[in-house]
């Protein structure tokens, strides 16, 4: 990652050079943007637009890390000025390569150029002595290599060879044991290293001076091996041995960096634990110590592994910084950033850069103590103050799984309390604009990257900021289902063999068939008290909890008849002994609310019983007069069918809607139908099979039936009924398909198809979590009164459900993106994100019927 300058006069053959050795998209010609901007490469008139043109290319190019040559004749200190300059904005290495080819070669090769031709004589002389002042001053302008070649047989024989930067260790992909601050705590380093499975190297006299993994994995130390702590020596003879013998790696902490300079006799202050470790390097060896000196001097600031997927350094990088070379870059992987400010125990308050990080790159870190090692943001500081009486911990990459041993005892007297950090990353900070606003790309575990286009995000802007809960609240939304492929059975358009088949395909063979609630899906968040919601939730107003809608509105405009939901709820969750059983204060809920007109009264309104009154009005004066035509002996026999058959299919839909409705008041009549139990504290539960849900609802409905009875009132929750499916047997499916139809023939919605362990991958990624499978007379509502009739279906058969489907598993994989935040306990505006994407992809333009 250099940005290159070729210098040389006119005529030494740098574009030739740039050829022959570099990609032609490397290279940025003067002359080439010369005529880009003048349609002529040799208008000198047109250099400094020239110059304008290939800086700015050159600094994108530089940003997105890409190697790039500049071929100019840049021999003036003044344009080699601006070209260190661009580097060092980049963070890159600026290389020279110095064609310092005799005059009279020069001159010979652009005699025989015609576009060189009028070049006044003056010309190359001068660029010949600027060329020959600036040969012993090119590393004293910054650059970090300089190469020159001085006759044309050295040009030709010359090759380029490109070399790994110092911290570009992509091509190492572990498993590696990332440890934290040790400061001089060798005991509790042994511990630690035995407890991950390495065994230790000792040397005649006992001392640990190497610790091998018998399955290959690499430690890497994140720095401050040094200083407070009781055996900084023996720290660092155990870490340089296993560096020396390619057992572990190791970066420089701020500790280091000042011992370093002590090392080298420069002048600092034995603060810190300085002391402590200097007076303990009194009694080692001559050689030892020059050999201390050696391995401090040799630590690069921080090392991307695992093909980019893993950035270590001491106090954390900046996604921008990752890979990068310069001098901010270092001082940043050694001390961070700081705001300026101290804090109540006079120590520099530190900017939560991990609070905005967005990097792809997991960032291991230490620097800064923490009560607990925890991920923020895809970053985690593994500094848990093991010299200060806390732990000594260790990340093992790539499972994320952490790993610690306590101190021994309290070493050194921390400045500030451990369990109160100043600036750890953990601070809430409120919701953003710039966190949802215009184009967004989403990370997620299970399905990489989900794009969400700025007019979708523009869209859920709307709803979110004007008509959906408090935020604080909206901790998921639902994500969208898709049906089961068409059928091609007669009289169907929706049919479960087309749901067996497709799960078949994907190699799911067992299956749970949940009866389909015709209501509104609906998100309810319930505390165990209003302490709980306020704690854990940010909630100030009392309330315990929320019930939203699957855009995040909530259901009821009168925040009692919340509460009075959530308080039946609350009591079903503790007569069922799930709050202990789960180990949390609240839980999760995904479900449905029933009736369907509780809240689709304005739909029902406008749309359905507008079509049934229409029917009602229209058909019987029709009917009447074919009918009396036919007894008169008209021939309308065909048309009287077709309107009597049409005049069923209106009262078909009629009924068909009507089902769903009935009146309420406040929760009489209304039911709530949970399906799965999606979060609890600390734990996300949208991976816990099928079967296992249903049980805990099973005992949830039950204990408010029984609370119910006991009180005199109908019971709230509904339970749901379902059938079990194996793929791989005929009569298994049949069942289940007997079981559909003598539901949805009864009046019944359908049924959703489920996957039995609930998270599922194929061969091609994630398997749709559920598809809808809907009954004829349901579909009645939504395609028509009358969709049934053959010339109908078959135009319906030809819908796409491609869109639909990828809809479904993107909002899918966002909404457990929100749970495993949630649960993470990471911060709101973390958790936000993805719930708000769900909302935002809610507006791209989908068949509604679908």
């Amino acid at each position: 990652m250099s940005l290159v300058v070729l210098v040389g006069a006119t005529g030494s053959g740098k574009s030739s050079f740039a050829r022959r050795h570099f990609l032609p998209t490397q290279v940025l010609s003067s002359d080439f943007c010369r005529g880009l901007v003048a349609d002529d490469e040799n208008d000198q008139a047109a250099t400094r637009d020239a110059f304008d043109v290939l800086h700015h290319i050159a600094g994108k190019r530089l940003a997105a890390g890409r190697l790039t040559v500049v071929d100019a004749t840049n021999v003036q200190p003044e344009a080699r000025k601006s070209l260190v300059r661009l580097a060092r904005e980049h963070d890159v290495l600026p290389v020279a390569i110095v064609l310092d080819l005799p005059e009279k070669v020069c001159a010979e090769r652009n005699a025989r150029r015609p576009d060189r031709a009028d070049m006044p004589a003056r010309v190359l002389p001068r660029q010949r002595r600027e060329l020959r002042r600036s040969l012993k001053s090119l590393a004293r302008e910054g650059f970090r290599r300089v190469h020159v070649l001085r006759s044309p047989e050295e040009v030709e024989a010359a090759s380029v060879r490109l070399e790994r930067r110092y911290n570009d260790l992509r091509h190492l992909t572990g498993p590696f044991d990332v440890v934290g601050d040790v400061h001089g705590c060798r005991s509790e380093l042994e511990s630690l290293l035995t407890r991950l499975g390495y065994e230790l190297v000792r040397d005649a006299e006992g001392r640990s001076v190497d610790a091998r993994h018998p399955r290959g994995r690499t430690a890497v130390f994140v720095g401050d091996l040094v200083d407070r702590g009781p055996d900084s020596p023996g720290v660092l003879r155990l870490v340089m041995g296993m560096t020396e013998a390619g057992n572990a790696l190791c970066v420089p902490g701020n500790h280091e960096n000042k011992f370093g300079r002590h090392l080298k006799g420069r002048s600092v202050r034995l603060t810190h634990g300085l002391a402590e470790t200097v007076a303990q390097l009194e009694g080692e060896s001559e050689e030892f110590k020059e050999r201390v000196a050696a391995f401090v001097d040799s630590l690069v600031s921080h090392y991307v592994l695992d093909g980019g997927a893993l950035v270590v350094c001491h106090a954390g990088l900046i996604e921008k910084y990752h890979g990068r070379t310069s001098g901010r870059v270092r001082s940043f992987a050694l001390y961070g950033d700081t705001t300026g400010e101290t804090d109540e125990y006079g120590l520099p308050v530190r900017y939560p850069w991990a609070e905005e990080y967005r990097g792809r790159a997991a960032v291991v870190y230490g620097h800064t103590p923490v009560p607990t090692a925890s991920w923020l943001n895809n970053t985690i500081c593994l500094d848990t103050g093991c010299v200060f009486g806390g732990r000594l911990t260790a990340l093992r990459w790539p499972e994320r799984e952490l790993a610690d041993v306590p101190a021994e005892k309290v070493w050194y007297e921390p400045v500030r309390p451990l369990a109160a950090p100043s600036g750890s990353g953990a601070r809430e900070r409120p919701l953003d604009l710039t966190d949802v606003a215009g184009r967004r790309i989403v990370e997620t575990e299970h399905h990489g990257r989900v794009s969400v286009r700025e007019e979708n995000a523009a869209a859920a802007l709307e709803v979110m900021s004007r008509f959906a809960v408090d935020p604080h609240r909206l901790v998921y939304l639902p994500p969208t289902m898709a049906p089961c492929a068409t059928s091609s059975e007669e009289g169907f358009l929706e049919h479960p063999r087309e749901a067996f088949a497709a799960y078949r395909a994907d190699g799911v063979r067992q299956l749970v068939c949940e009866e389909k609630h015709m209501g509104s899906r609906a998100v309810a968040l319930v505390c165990r008290d209003a302490e709980t919601a306020r704690r854990r939730f940010g909630v100030a107003d009392g309330a315990t909890g929320t019930v939203h809608t699957r855009t995040g509105r909530p259901f009821f405009d009168d925040a009692a008849l919340t509460e009075e939901l959530l308080t039946r709820l609350r009591e079903a969750v503790g007569g069922a002994g799930l709050w202990d059983e789960l180990g949390t204060d609240w839980l999760l809920f995904d479900a449905e609310l029933l009736p369907w007109s509780l809240k689709a009264s304005g739909l029902l309104r406008e749309q359905y019983a507008a079509v049934g009154a229409a029917a009602g009005a229209a058909f019987p004066p029709a009917l009447a007069a074919l009918e009396s035509a036919a007894e008169r002996g008209a021939d309308v026999g065909a048309l009287l069918e077709r309107q009597r058959e049409r005049a069923a299919c209106a009262s078909a839909f009629t009924d068909a809607y009507r089902r769903y409705c009935w009146p309420v008041d406040g929760l009489e009549g209304v039911r709530l139908a949970p399906f799965q139990i999606l979060a609890a504290e600390g734990r996300s539960l949208a991976a816990v099979p099928h079967d296992g849900q249903l049980a805990w609802l099973d005992r949830l409905v039950a204990a408010d039936t029984d609370a119910a009875s006991t009180a005199g009132r109908p019971g709230l929750l509904r339970a749901t009924a379902r059938i079990t499916v194996d793929t791989a047997d005929p009569d298994s499916e049949a069942a289940a398909v007997r079981w559909w139809t003598e539901r949805t023939e009864a009046g019944g919605e359908g049924m959703v198809v489920k996957p039995r362990e609930a998270l599922v991958r194929g061969r091609k990624g994630l398997v749709q979590p559920g598809v809808k499978c809907r009954g004829r007379e349901y579909l009645r509502i939504v395609y028509g009164p009358d969709y049934t009739r053959p010339e109908h279906l078959e135009r319906l058969r030809s819908r796409s459900l491609g869109h639909k489907r990828s809809l479904a598993l993107r909002e899918y994989a966002l909404g457990l993106e929100a749970l495993d935040r949630l649960a993470a306990g990471e911060p709101l505006w973390r958790v936000h994100e993805p719930v708000f994407a769900v909302l935002a992809l809610e507006s791209e333009p989908v068949d509604p019927r679908l």
